[in-house]
């Protein structure tokens, strides 16, 4: 699933050096009209606020479970747990989540990527170095890891609603450790949280009406 340098940045903000209250904090995007530059510039703040905010305790643990999650991993071992020990229904539920995954990943890795959004310049903004797990090479937008997360966790709830609760709540999980990291813009997860869960309701309607 999922350069460096994001060419919405202003090289006029020098690495460290501080912002006056009231501006663009270092990273946001060059004044300009309209209401998506006005959302690039809260994304970009946002992104901002979070790397500033030091939780040494969450960093080792946001950026193991990040790394956790690369290429669907976790997903796939709950999608094992669940065809091996939940009988049919689990069987069913796992084939349910692996599908919306690939319908998913196919979408976000095929299409939704090719916008072309640059991943965040962690050193200009100040990402702590503890937090930093391997930048991918990919482009920005949106989140695949968060796409595939809430995707598998849809669908499994398709079929076994109860399971719905803690693979959602994994899958947030998931997706605040690539904004915790460095390597996505809040707004990059949010519309991949939002891309998997309703990839996975069409996938899981889509099934039904095949099998």
């Amino acid at each position: 699933m999922a350069s460096e340098t994001d060419p919405d940045t202003p090289r006029a903000a020098a690495a460290g050096a501080p912002h006056a209250p009231g501006t663009d904090p270092p990273g946001a995007p060059a004044e300009r009209g309209g209401w998506l530059a006005d959302a690039e510039r809260l994304d970009v703040a946002l992104y901002a606020a979070v790397a500033r905010t030091p939780t040494p305790a969450l960093d080792r643990a946001m950026a193991k479970l990040s790394h956790a999650a690369d290429y669907s991993r976790i997903s796939l071992a709950a999608a094992a747990l669940l065809a091996t020990a939940g009988g049919p229904r689990g069987r069913r539920a796992a084939v349910h989540g692996l599908a919306a995954i690939a319908v998913t990943s196919t979408v976000v890795n095929q299409g939704m990527k090719r916008l072309g959004r640059r991943r965040p310049d962690r050193a200009r903004l100040h990402v702590p170095e503890a937090r930093h797990v391997p930048m991918p090479d990919s482009t920005s937008f949106p989140s695949g890891h968060a796409a595939a997360a809430f995707a598998f966790a849809t669908g499994v709830g398709h079929v076994l609603p109860g399971a719905a609760v803690p693979l959602r709540g994994l899958a947030a999980a998931v997706a605040w450790s690539r904004i915790h990291t460095g390597v996505h813009y809040p707004g990059d997860v949010a519309v991949g949280a939002l891309t998997g869960t309703v990839l996975a309701q069409l996938t899981a309607q889509l099934l039904e009406r095949r099998f």
